[in-house]
């Protein structure tokens, strides 16, 4: 009879012992969610979020013409993601006493920046369904959105209002939205013309 090498002695240990360790624990250790953080270790802090100032359009108070006022958006560096923030402030709720030229309930559905320059924004159908209509409520409507982005990001240079997707002629049956739009700051006062 030979007697066993001692390497081999070692190897069937070794084996042995890994064979124990898995089924006494090792597994569920090694299958087991890690927690993110060490157990009292807080997560450090969120810095202030970096915010920037914009100019939005809101209809005056006597009605016939839309006033500039400055809000406070969240800054983000891509432009498709700014030109967001932008439409989506300027789709809320209009500061006193001042009226929103978008109709209550609209939303934006999606935006994309062209490498052009040009914007397309698509609204919800509220903007159309829930217009009170006329042209000059409409102009407002229309030169809000395309003056708050052409204003605000010098790199679009014209704004094509979409809705649910899908190019239109109009909104209430008065401006042409089959192209794009440039900026038009006809119907805008400054404050101080709209007191």
């Amino acid at each position: 009879m030979t007697r066993p090498r001692p390497i081999v002695i070692v190897a069937l240990a070794v084996l042995v012992a890994v064979v124990v360790w898995l089924v006494f624990g090792g597994f569920s250790r090694l299958y087991s969610p890690r927690p993110s953080n060490q157990a009292g270790a807080a997560a450090p802090p969120a810095g202030p979020e970096r915010k920037i100032n914009v100019t939005l359009f809101y209809v005056s108070e006597d009605g016939f013409a839309l006033v500039s006022a400055q809000r406070e958006v969240p800054f983000n560096e891509a432009i498709a993601e700014q030109a967001r923030r932008i439409v989506e402030a300027q789709l809320g709720a209009a500061p006193a006493p001042l009226a929103s030229a978008v109709p209550a309930g609209t939303t934006l559905r999606a935006l994309f920046v062209s490498e052009r320059g040009e914007a397309f924004v698509d609204l919800s159908a509220d903007v159309t369904t829930k217009h009170t209509g006329g042209d000059l409520d409409e102009l407002f409507t229309v030169y809000a959105v395309v003056n708050a982005l052409t204003v605000n990001l010098p790199v679009v240079t014209r704004v094509q209002i979409l809705i649910d997707g899908k190019e239109v002629d109009t909104l209430a049956g008065h401006v042409d939205l089959r192209h794009p739009l440039q900026k038009n700051m006809k119907w805008v006062r400054t404050e101080k013309e709209a007191s």
